[in-house]
């Protein structure tokens, strides 16, 4: 037969709480599946990011080439852009969070007769490299 230590209550001495090593790896698992999530949250963060990038450089894109076509003659600003419609606004770029976007100027020739200096192409202008795809963001 065993005898169980009871404590003045009546109540045996195992069933007063947890011990402080029981909390400590109880504590410990808890920290550790908070570190895995931050982790996956970050790189779902900068998934998106990288999705948003290129949905904005492909908008971007068309939107200058179909200025072009329309209007005869390549925007100079993506402001122009805005102006004429093409765009509802500039978008921020979502790697750097600015609205400042590295634009490549080139001639364009539409014509034998005609042929302009504008923006023919735009890129992000950072750049840092994509975890994901390996390439720096300002090659997009």
């Amino acid at each position: 037969m065993k005898i169980i230590n009871k404590s003045r209550t009546g109540r045996s001495s195992w069933a007063n709480g947890f011990t402080l090593i029981e909390l400590m790896i109880v504590i410990s698992i808890i920290f550790i599946l908070i570190g895995m999530a931050v982790g996956r949250y970050d790189r779902a963060v900068q998934r998106s990011r990288e999705a948003a990038l290129h949905t904005d450089l492909q908008t971007m894109r068309q939107a200058i080439e179909n200025f072009t076509l329309d209007k005869q003659a390549a925007p100079q600003s993506l402001d122009d852009l805005v102006n004429a419609k093409y765009l509802r606004e500039v978008p921020t770029d979502p790697i750097t969070r600015s609205k400042d976007w590295e634009l490549k100027f080139d001639d364009v020739v539409l014509s034998p007769e005609q042929s302009g200096t504008g923006i023919t192409d735009v890129h992000s202008t950072s750049a840092t490299v994509s975890p994901f795809e390996g390439t720096p963001y300002n090659t997009w």
